[in-house]
């Protein structure tokens, strides 16, 4: 399903890539398993090929390009639910995955995913170095969009992006669908801002509002504004980003981050997402 999305090329040796299926399997099997590189049964081949090709559809694209045809034929099928939700997930990185020098305060959130950041997402929060996976899924729990950032970095900041990176595709060409029926997301996402761009797309919102901003609206009186209305029963299948998290974390190898690279750590998450939905 996926191989004619991917690299036809020949390699240094002259070779056609012609194990596109062992060497995604193998690559699969090291995340799932969580092992080292070097640990990768023999079945599939020398675990240095199975690494340098994974680094390799990480570095062109290879692998967002697969999950955006895949985005486009379950579009046209009308396999995904445009009730969209928006979290994120903090995943702790191993020893061997944080001994890269780093500088803080890189930029972890570039809309270009194909730049490996400063910081390579890993920042410093309570739990220790950790990275987040900030994710947009439909309504079946299923990935659509999946960014990367340092532990410590916070929700909202990332809203508009995953929103703006909606590309999946429908069936008459050159239309893109860009606009969920609605987005729901937790108080973390409560602010203007955000609904304000939410009102501007046309997009119902279902995002409550925190505590402290209904204390400040009430102190203001008729100054500060009418209280925030949401479908509160829509608000209540929210859950499904979590469930997709819980999901994402049965692979080891993305529950603990073990990758030194930004690139490649966010790559294997999207990998994941082609593996969900080429069995939508």
């Amino acid at each position: 399903m996926i191989v004619p999305f991917m690299p036809q090329a020949t390699g240094k040796s002259g070779r056609p890539f012609n194990d596109h299926r062992l060497m995604t399997e193998g690559i699969i099997y090291r995340y799932r398993a969580g092992i080292p590189w070097r640990d990768l049964p023999e079945h599939f081949g020398p675990w240095q090929s199975v690494w340098k090709r994974h680094r390799r559809y990480s570095l062109d694209g290879t692998w967002d390009t697969v999950l955006a045809a895949l985005l486009t034929r379950a579009d046209a099928a009308g396999l995904i639910d445009w009730e969209v939700s928006v979290d994120s997930t903090v995943n702790r990185a191993h020893q061997h995955g944080t001994n890269m020098a780093r500088t803080t305060g890189g930029p972890s959130n570039d809309k270009n995913l194909l730049i490996e950041p400063e910081d390579h997402a890993i920042g410093r929060s309570r739990g220790g170095l950790t990275t987040k996976v900030h994710a947009l899924v439909d309504g079946n729990m299923r990935p659509l969009v999946l960014f990367l950032g340092p532990g410590q970095g916070g929700d909202s900041p990332l809203f508009e992006n995953l929103m703006e990176a909606v590309k999946a595709r429908q069936a008459r060409a050159g239309q893109v669908r860009t606009c969920p029926a609605r987005a729901m997301a937790d108080k973390a996402y409560s602010s203007k801002a955000i609904r304000a761009y939410l009102r501007e797309r046309g997009l119902q919102c279902v995002i409550p509002e925190k505590e402290d901003q209904k204390d400040n609206r009430k102190r203001k009186g008729s100054a500060g504004g009418r209280p925030v209305e949401y479908d509160r029963e829509a608000c209540k299948r929210r859950n499904v980003v979590e469930r997709s998290f819980n999901t994402m974390k049965q692979w080891r190898g993305l529950a603990t981050r073990y990758d030194k690279l930004a690139l490649t750590y966010r790559s294997t998450t999207v990998l994941q997402a082609v593996f969900i939905w080429s069995t939508a």
